[in-house]
């Protein structure tokens, strides 16, 4: 079933970015209908982060992020297959020369996970070494597949969560970018609970003290799909270096990382993931949300 799946997506890939776009927001919407944990999860997350929307606002956000969601998943096979020259005409990288500045220095780009992280990945990977680290996926067939999307342009490199992040420093430090995606709930070890949209939220303190050891520049990425109709495209924009980071503590610095994520949520809200359970992990005492 599964290699039917990855049949299906590369027929699809062909497909111009509008027509496979619909078709991902159909996607979406057959989900949203269908897939009842993830929809309480995503109504979950949307009521504690957007309080003051109303019940059908709400409900009208979550069903356009499975719109969005639906998309990406279609999309993946562009990703994956399409050329590099179809890349550049549907991805622009935007602010590119701030990685050219840094190509030779250890960098962390900070990558939230935007339903276009995987858009941004292969962009950037035409140009730079990019190395992150994933989760094995109990499908090897689909993870064999995704793997070799990501890695297919030979500059990149994989480290699974089970490698440790001991390969992905090595990468780093022989000049790959480290693509390091800190918004996602991994428990209370090497946490801090620090406001997320007002909610605390379990928050890793990776990116702290991976700069502060490596002493490597932070730069933010974010990809978003913008444009109407036929004009749909999508642009990674590589943000400023953050200056003054690490600071005085993992504590402060957590804080930062989530105040730059919702900042930049609030720009697209139907663009972020969502699905997550990004807040499962509780202060001590406090009630499960899921």
């Amino acid at each position: 079933m599964t290699r039917l799946l990855l049949a299906l997506m590369w027929v699809l890939h062909w497909l111009p970015l509008p027509v496979l776009g619909w078709l991902g927001s159909a996607l979406g919407l057959l989900l949203y209908a269908v897939v009842g944990e993830r929809r309480h999860v995503t109504m979950t997350n949307l009521g504690l982060c957007f309080p003051h929307l109303a019940p059908a606002e709400r409900a009208a956000l979550a069903r356009r992020h499975f719109m969005a969601f639906g998309r990406s998943i279609l999309e993946l096979g562009l990703w994956w297959w399409a050329s590099p020259a179809r890349i550049r005409r549907l991805v622009r990288l935007e602010g590119g020369e701030r990685l050219a500045a840094h190509a030779d220095k250890p960098s962390i780009l900070v990558v939230p996970h935007f339903v276009g992280i995987d858009a941004g990945w292969i962009r950037m990977a035409l140009e730079h070494g990019l190395v992150a680290i994933y989760t094995r996926q109990k499908n090897r067939t689909f993870e064999a597949a995704m793997n070799g999307g990501r890695l297919r342009f030979g500059n990149c490199e994989l480290a699974s969560r089970q490698e440790g992040t001991r390969k992905a420093l090595k990468a780093m430090k022989a000049g790959r970018f480290f693509h390091y995606s800190p918004d996602m709930d991994y428990g209370p070890k090497e946490s801090v609970f620090v406001p997320f949209f007002g909610v605390p939220t379990a928050t890793i303190t990776g990116l702290s003290r991976l700069a502060r050891i490596t002493g490597a520049t932070v730069i933010p990425v974010i990809t978003r799909m913008e444009g109407r109709g036929w004009q749909k495209h999508y642009v990674a924009r590589v943000g400023e270096p953050w200056a003054a980071f690490p600071g005085e503590d993992e504590e402060t610095d957590a804080r930062r990382l989530n105040a730059f994520i919702e900042s930049e949520v609030q720009r697209s809200p139907e663009q972020y993931y969502w699905l997550h359970k990004r807040f499962k992990t509780r202060p001590p005492g406090e009630a499960r949300l899921y």
